[in-house]
């Protein structure tokens, strides 16, 4: 019986499979048999897949060391898989770039929230805060970071669309880490310096209006009654960094 099993699915596509044998000869042995099969495919396809099941720590190993770049997660009713391919253009493996490409495919990737904390000149401290039309609580501005994109960048550019408001980024106040809540995959959230500024600034604010309902400067106490409790913990603990006594890294706010 062939350790190996390669079926066409579509044109220019194959789909490769193995033996619950060959995964017991050790993952080594099953990579050094997969890859040279996955090779031979590509010879008369444009692209070589594999779907390992999510709980086949051995079978991911396997597809990935034979040169497999992970792609995502299937969902299945029952159970989900891994959808892993090579395609024919890809860079060999045995080439910086190509081995580079293989461990980004299947290394974590993390999350990352760039927030602006914007002060007003008033004599009791107030921060700019804003009242989301997708969820109830009021949080800082900003939003999340584009892929490839700088965080530094990111929130200015967050700040422009959704407030219309030009503010320079500046230092990085606060590194709060989130962590898995409410169907959301963990995150990491910078908070940078937006200076402080008159009040009279919220009055050049252009809300976009597909995710601004309002905008205003909060005091602390406010703060607490309109955002939910992390945020209002990464205010006070960027606050307090930005006098030079709070922590640069907190998660969930403490």
């Amino acid at each position: 019986m062939p350790e190996t099993l390669l079926d066409t699915v579509e044109d220019g596509v194959a789909r490769i499979t193995w033996t619950d044998e060959l995964t017991a000869r050790g993952w080594q042995a099953a990579v050094d048999v997969v890859r040279r099969e996955v090779a031979n495919a590509l010879v008369d396809h444009d692209r070589v897949e594999a779907k390992v099941a999510a709980d086949d720590t051995d079978g991911q190993r396997i597809a990935t060391w034979s040169g497999l770049r992970r792609e995502g997660v299937q969902r299945g009713t029952h159970s989900n898989v891994v959808v892993y391919a090579r395609l024919a253009g890809d860079t060999p493996v045995n080439e910086p770039g190509g081995f580079r490409a293989l461990l980004n495919a299947f290394l974590p990737r993390k999350r990352a929230i760039s927030q602006m904390l914007i002060r007003d000149t008033s004599a009791e401290p107030r921060v700019l805060l804003c009242e989301l039309t997708y969820k109830a609580d009021w949080d800082l501005p900003g939003g999340v970071v584009e892929v490839g994109e700088s965080p530094h960048v990111a929130v200015a550019r967050e700040v422009a669309e959704e407030l219309a408001l030009e503010i320079d980024t500046g230092a990085l106040l606060l590194t709060d880490w989130l962590p898995p809540w409410s169907g959301w995959d963990d995150a990491l959230c910078l908070v940078f310096d937006g200076g402080a500024h008159p009040p009279e600034l919220v009055d050049r604010i252009v809300k976009q209006q597909r995710e601004i309902a309002s905008a205003a400067f909060c005091t602390l106490g406010e703060v607490e009654e309109r955002a939910a409790p992390f945020t209002a913990r990464r205010v006070r603990s960027a606050l307090a960094n930005l006098a030079g006594g709070g922590p640069s890294y907190t998660e969930s706010g403490r």
